[in-house]
Order: C-alpha cells, then structure tokens, then sequence
C-alpha cells in the first residue's frame, strides 16, 4: 500500500483538523536509513504521532505495527531477507 503524502497512515485523515508530520519509523540511529529507504509517514500531529491513546510516540503497539509496516515495505521494495534487514536495521520486527 501506497500513502499519499496528504492521508494520515494511522487514521486516513487529510490534516486539515491536525496538521500532518512526517514521522521517521525507524529513528534514532537509524532515522538517516529511514529517509534513504523512505520509511517515512504522515501522521496527524496531535492525535497519531504525539499525544493520542493510539499514537505512535504514546501507544508501544502502533509503534510496533508502524514498525512491521515500515518492514514488510522496505523488504518488498528491496528485495531484502529478513537476515538482510537486520544488517541494516538492527532488528526484527516481523515476531
């Protein structure tokens, strides 16, 4: 699945309510790699990515299911092993 820029992957909203961040799914010392592998996504600023029940900075089980998300894309796209991802994100997080 594709996002446009202007939907929200957590709740789908346009921001026009709460305006849209760009949120890194892998930060850290892996937030350079997120941006080359574009494992970046919207999300509403209040409400998805900050302070919510679900977002994902407030709630670990968005975190993780952004975190499969981000996974699944990158290794699609790269034609990457699970083994592959690792050497490049650190971790699994497909168990």
């Amino acid at each position: 699945m594709e996002l446009a820029r202007t939907q929200c992957w957590l709740c789908g909203r346009n921001g026009s309510a709460d305006p849209l961040d760009m949120h890194h799914i892998f930060g850290g010392a892996y937030k350079a790699k997120s941006e080359k592998y574009g494992l970046l996504v919207p999300l509403c600023h209040e409400t998805c990515h900050i302070f919510g029940e679900n977002a994902v900075h407030h709630n670990a089980e968005t975190m993780r299911e952004l975190r499969r998300w981000g996974q699944e894309k990158v290794m699609r796209e790269q034609g990457w092993s699970t083994e592959q991802f690792i050497q490049v994100f650190g971790k699994n997080y497909l168990d």
